[in-house]
């Protein structure tokens, strides 16, 4: 098997055990999933996960010099977006007692099989999702989250963290009778994506992160607790005024408590300011029709990338160097961008390449 990996962004990166994200118990509500592996990995877990990276990096190189050395150029990689398709097969599957996620298949059925994770958490997936990816090559999975999109119950919460996200992949997989899949996620997909690699690191054949988020303290904090209030103000009142002062310690606390209130208007007037904030800062320019979209009472939960800032990916970077890092200069944070999505396409491409290579 030969594994890939390609970082493109804004902002990217490859998570080591040492350096695993983690969240404080005075945050209870997020996912304290990462600082769990780390703390669960054992000396032989260390190592595999050690000769997986290692793999990636040599294998890369491997092929790419023998490529040069045979005169074969690389041809120019298509940075464009696929033509819209359809799905050539849907489903629901039952992941628990309470949940049920949504999928679906399009591209070539007996392509190499690529699994999108969305981000959010909360976003569900959408038809354009399926355009980084050429349906001739790939066979292209996507599902959506607990609670997200098209999976039911919509919004909930219970049973609702990122290990159960992570076991969910893998129920997919393996209802799907996929031996090994490439790993595409952006912002908190690529959260779960790092996470799923390091879990089930034989079931990965390559990934493709964008807009890193590693789920520290210190990029919730800068996020959701003012420190990106410096580039937006004008954006960040909104969202700080809905919060009385008294509560303003912990925004992210304070929304928690409004976003499960009892009262509906309660929750619609915090999924909006949430929603909003979020889309006023996803572009490097901002996007109007994208902002309207917060004001709507359905949905779920640059001036460069700001949602997902810089310093993860590069953390990440510095952690995994074999991996490809690409910086995009002329963008945000959302996947829709121009240059985003050029890049995103390419190291799709380029990933397909090496697996030509390395076919027998």
């Amino acid at each position: 098997m030969s594994l890939g990996f390609k970082l493109v962004s804004k902002s990217i990166t490859l998570l080591t055990p040492s350096s695993l994200p983690t969240i404080p118990s005075s945050f209870p509500h997020f996912p304290r999933s990462l600082l769990s592996v780390a703390n669960n990995f054992t000396s032989s877990g260390k190592k595999k996960l050690s000769s997986w990276v290692q793999r990636v990096g040599y294998k890369t190189e491997t092929l790419l010099s023998d490529i040069m050395e045979s005169g074969k150029e690389i041809q120019e990689l298509n940075r464009n977006l696929y033509p819209d398709i359809e799905p050539y097969s849907t489903g629901f599957l039952k992941v628990s007692d309470v949940h049920t996620i949504y999928w679906e298949q399009s591209g070539n059925p007996s392509g190499r099989p690529v699994v999108f994770l969305h981000g959010g958490p909360g976003g569900g997936t959408s038809p354009s999702n399926r355009r980084f990816f050429d349906p001739e090559f790939y066979r292209i999975i996507l599902f959506d989250q607990r609670g997200a999109g098209k999976s039911t119950p919509h919004a909930c919460l219970e049973e609702n963290t990122t290990w159960d996200l992570i076991d969910d992949i893998e129920k997919l997989r393996e209802h799907l009778e996929i031996p090994e899949w490439q790993v595409f996620g952006g912002s908190w997909g690529s959260t779960l994506a790092l996470a799923y690699s390091q879990s089930h690191p034989d079931k990965v054949t390559g990934l493709v992160l964008r807009g890193i988020f590693l789920l520290r303290k210190k990029e919730i904090d800068w996020f959701y607790e003012g420190g990106a209030a410096a580039i937006y103000p004008d954006a960040w009142e909104p969202f700080r005024d809905l919060i009385p002062e008294s509560e303003r310690e912990s925004f992210v606390t304070a929304y928690h408590k409004r976003l499960n209130s009892d009262d509906l208007e309660t929750q619609y007037a915090a999924a909006r300011a949430w929603t909003k904030w979020e889309m006023m800062t996803a572009h490097l320019l901002p996007n109007e029709e994208n902002i309207k979209k917060g004001d709507d009472d359905t949905f779920s939960l640059g001036r460069y990338d700001v949602c997902c800032p810089m310093m993860s990916a590069w953390d990440l970077h510095k952690a995994f160097p074999e991996a490809d890092f690409k910086v995009v200069p002329d963008a945000g944070h959302s996947a829709n961008e121009p240059g985003i999505a050029a890049e995103l396409v390419a190291a799709n491409e380029k990933l397909k390449t090496l697996a030509k290579k390395s076919e027998p």
